[in-house]
């Protein structure tokens, strides 16, 4: 998968806006203004894609066991954050796309009520 794909994918969700907020460098896709991906370009551009992704605490203990490409979220919550090595190959597309809608589902769930009502 490339960096397009997952832009396209992400910007489909209901709600989502991107942005770099950060620095020239960092790819956010918010969700209501809430956080759920992250793509540093610059590693993109280096042929070393991956994504900071939100995830259950224990779903991210259990991913973490099994999969050497999915490590403690890079300068993010380790117990909330994932960070996804895609260019290892280890992950199939599908499994990745699974990885970014369980992250979107993560952060609308930790929301109102009434923004949840929003997405509908």
């Amino acid at each position: 998968m490339n960096i397009e794909q997952l832009r396209e994918y992400c910007l489909k969700k209901k709600g989502v806006t991107d942005g770099f907020p950060f620095d020239q460098d960092t790819l956010v896709f918010k969700v209501l203004g809430k956080m759920f991906a992250l793509f540093p370009l610059e590693k993109w551009e280096k042929g070393e894609g991956s994504v900071n992704l939100k995830c259950d605490p224990e779903y991210s203990e259990e991913l973490r066991a099994e999969y050497e490409s999915i490590t403690a979220g890079w300068h993010m919550s380790k117990k909330h954050w994932n960070s996804v090595y895609i260019y290892k190959g280890e992950l199939q597309p599908k499994f990745i796309l699974e990885l970014i809608d369980h992250s979107y589902d993560m952060v609308v769930k930790g929301m109102t009520k009434k923004m949840r009502e929003s997405l509908k």
